[in-house]
């Protein structure tokens, strides 16, 4: 069914434009023993005050980051009470739960960096085509780190013992990063660029969307917001917002619905693999 009243698509990052940052943490999970998706319960967990939040919303310096993600996600005390509470509300067994964990921060988020610098060429296209015709804003609202410059990760500040010997700027390249998180090419995709680290918010804070349509002069009930995460589509439903769900691998389905919404063909007569990473 169209939906003649938009004037604004919003998309999300990691996970619909680009490569999810989830399928590192999958690995990860694999390959050390650990529960699938423990690592995503504690991230999300943690609430506002975790380190990934506040690296997020661009509170706390690069190095400072990797040493408090690493603390956060080696905590088994709480780690194994969010996890069994997802198994329940889930109503899954719950796996044998570690008793110790030691995980680098630096080493998880740098596999996860890696991982999402690839485009998906079926969404970029859709874009273009939206573009193309003027008649809608195209704006991307996600939780970033487009604040990535030397003086914002932290230059010149001590760093934690743990990391105290790498250099910024040889971090910046083992990320992946040598152009920013944001390279230019990617944030000239769109209309309007909302990033949780140059604007202080994140998803699902229901501000961070707010501030997004006030900046593109829509009302929420104007948009429709693509996302790979429950919690931030549920959060955009919640202020009238439209929504589409892109499951992992699942883009072209997702942009079907769009196409529904819109009125307009996005996908037909381009057939790349299901995948088709273009390195940002």
């Amino acid at each position: 069914m169209s939906s003649p009243h938009l004037k604004a698509v919003i998309f999300d990052i990691g996970g619909v434009v680009c490569r999810s940052p989830l399928i590192a943490i999958a690995e990860y999970e694999r390959e050390h023993g650990i529960p699938y998706n423990y690592i995503n319960c504690s991230i999300t967990r943690r609430g506002s005050g975790g380190a990934w939040q506040r690296f997020e919303r661009g509170e706390i310096p690069l190095f400072v980051f990797y040493d408090q993600f690493g603390r956060d996600l080696s905590d088994t005390e709480r780690g194994n009470v969010w996890y069994r509470e997802y198994c329940a509300r889930r109503g899954i067994e719950c796996p044998q739960l570690p008793e110790k964990l030691d995980i680098d921060g630096r080493e998880l988020f740098g596999r996860m960096m890696q991982r999402a610098n690839a485009l998906d060429d079926r969404v970029v296209e859709a874009i273009r085509r939206i573009r193309a015709t003027g008649r809608w804003r195209v704006v991307a609202l996600t939780n970033n780190w487009a604040r990535s410059d030397p003086a914002s990760l932290g230059e010149g500040q001590p760093a934690p013992a743990r990391y105290a010997h790498l250099r910024l700027r040889d971090e910046m390249v083992f990320l992946g990063w040598q152009d920013g998180a944001v390279p230019a090419r990617l944030r000239n995709m769109f209309d309007d660029f909302c990033d949780s680290s140059e604007m202080g918010m994140r998803k699902p804070e229901p501000e961070f969307y707010l501030l997004a349509c006030k900046r593109n002069g829509i009302s929420p009930h104007e948009a429709v917001f693509l996302d790979d995460l429950g919690i931030n589509l549920k959060a955009a439903q919640t202020l009238g917002m439209e929504t589409i769900h892109v499951p992992l691998g699942g883009s072209l389905g997702a942009l079907k619905q769009l196409e529904q919404k819109l009125g307009i063909d996005l996908t037909g007569g381009f057939e790349p693999s299901e995948f088709t990473p273009s390195k940002l």
